[in-house]
């Protein structure tokens, strides 16, 4: 059950190696100071990065920041690729594609697929995909992308084709009429169906994690019982707002965290079924609605639990 996400990275291809001999004019110099005359191309700081990843040697040797260079010898420089470069490239990741037509695609996306390119992930994501898919969405936005899903989250999302589409998906957000329904199995036995309406931003101590803060942003979280184990809940929650890490946060608060969260319930989840390991967030978006941009009718669709969230139920229940 304790399955890592899949891994959707791509190696860049290698570069060919840069040869220069220093001449006599960088004599006396640093070799980051003469590198930064010999390759013009490239800033200061990429090439002090290239000598600490030891992808610069000096006469054959792993090459110093501060080592000096007197003229003759022989510089071998490896130029390691920027991986914002392949932010925006189309890449061949399978898709799971619910619906699709001419204005929308549904896309029931994968734990440990990350939506977006950024730091420490600049290529494998949803965008890639996207794009390799349907090339035309690198006219729009975000590759046509109007909201997003955590990368440990799995379930639905949906992606305009058109930047006519777009702008109506974006007004129904804003509007907070596109429902967004989430199965999440948490910590304890919740007694009863509630609501958490409390405002969320950065939490003032880390600023990679979100908490519930008074000048927060608003945000609310419908949630419903399901089934009761020993110790977890299964939990149908539904969005009023879209807030980063809500349902996590907010759950968090009320003392319920979901099993396996890795930032909001601890490396080793408070509660935790010890007989139920599980390597992610149990968070699935199950359910999504929306008025469809063209036909003005209201579509809905559906994302089955995926393989581990089935497992996990059913070692609750055993468990239980």
């Amino acid at each position: 059950m304790n399955v890592p996400p899949a891994n959707y990275s791509v190696n860049a291809p290698t570069p060919s190696a840069i040869e220069l001999t220093v001449p006599d004019e960088c004599a006396g110099l640093r070799l980051d100071q003469a590198l930064v005359r010999l390759l013009p191309g490239f800033s200061r700081s990429r090439l002090a990065l290239w000598i600490r990843q030891n992808q610069v040697a000096l006469g054959g040797k792993t090459a110093r920041p501060r080592q000096k260079v007197w003229g003759g010898e022989k510089i071998t420089v490896v130029p390691a690729p920027d991986p914002s470069e392949f932010a925006f490239r189309p890449q061949d990741i399978p898709l799971d594609i619910v619906f699709e037509d001419q204005a929308l695609l549904i896309v029931n996306k994968p734990a440990g697929l990350v939506v977006h390119p950024g730091s420490g992930n600049w290529q494998g994501t949803l965008l890639n995909a996207l794009l390799k898919h349907a090339p035309q969405l690198a006219h729009l936005p975000r590759a046509g992308i109007v909201h997003r899903l955590d990368k440990d989250t799995s379930g639905l999302m949906v992606v305009a084709k058109t930047l006519t589409a777009h702008a109506d998906l974006v007004r129904q957000l804003q509007a907070r009429s596109v429902t967004r329904e989430y199965l999440a199995v948490v910590h304890g036995r919740v007694a009863r169906d509630g609501t958490v309406d409390a405002p969320i931003g950065r939490h003032p101590a880390s600023r990679t994690r979100m908490a519930v803060v008074a000048r927060g942003k608003p945000a609310v979280t419908r949630y419903q019982v399901v089934e009761r184990f020993a110790q977890a809940t299964l939990l149908r929650c539904r969005l009023e707002t879209g807030r980063t890490h809500q349902i996590r946060v907010h759950l968090n608060s009320i003392g319920h965290p979901l099993i396996g969260d890795p930032v909001y319930g601890g490396k080793r989840t408070r509660g935790a079924p010890e007989a139920v390991p599980f390597g992610r967030q149990a968070l699935h978006a199950e359910k999504l609605a929306l008025v469809h941009p063209s036909t003005r009718l209201t579509r809905s669709w559906h994302a089955a639990l995926p393989r581990d969230m089935r497992d996990l139920l059913a070692a609750l229940k055993t468990e239980s």
